[in-house]
């Protein structure tokens, strides 16, 4: 069953699959890179108030599963931790700095997770990075 929240104005349930990819499909989210990452994820997800259900990279992309207030929204959800872990891993690894102009794209995909169970979304993520080592 979903979990119901409530804010002053609205009760929800809002689940949404978001995929960002790395520009020119740069393989670059691993190691230190990948841990940076889903740290400022988890600190903008904080001080936004939504929540991260599931969060894994692949070696030129990141999926997850987030609950965000549709007073907040995803887009702004998507575009804060975009735009905050952009800034923070290209002021922390030179690299990133040297090699690309930006670290993403300016897409990104976004579905809700709609009627299918929250555990069967996580499974597909988390069996990503198993489908990316064959």
């Amino acid at each position: 069953m979903k979990k119901i929240k409530s804010n002053n104005n609205v009760v929800f349930s809002c689940t949404y699959h978001v995929v960002w990819v790395t520009k020119y499909r740069k393989k670059y989210l691993e190691g230190a890179v990948e841990k940076r990452l889903k740290q400022v994820c988890k600190e903008v997800a904080k001080e936004c108030n939504f929540e991260i259900n599931e969060m894994e990279c692949e070696l030129d992309h990141i999926h997850l599963v987030v609950g965000v207030d549709p007073q907040f929204g995803i887009h702004k959800a998507v575009k804060r931790m975009k735009g905050r872990s952009s800034r923070v891993l290209r002021q922390e690894f030179p690299l990133l700095k040297q090699r690309l102009p930006t670290l993403w794209t300016n897409s990104y995909f976004v579905c809700t997770v709609g009627g299918a169970p929250i555990a069967i979304v996580k499974q597909y993520i988390e069996s990503q990075k198993e489908r990316a080592v064959r």
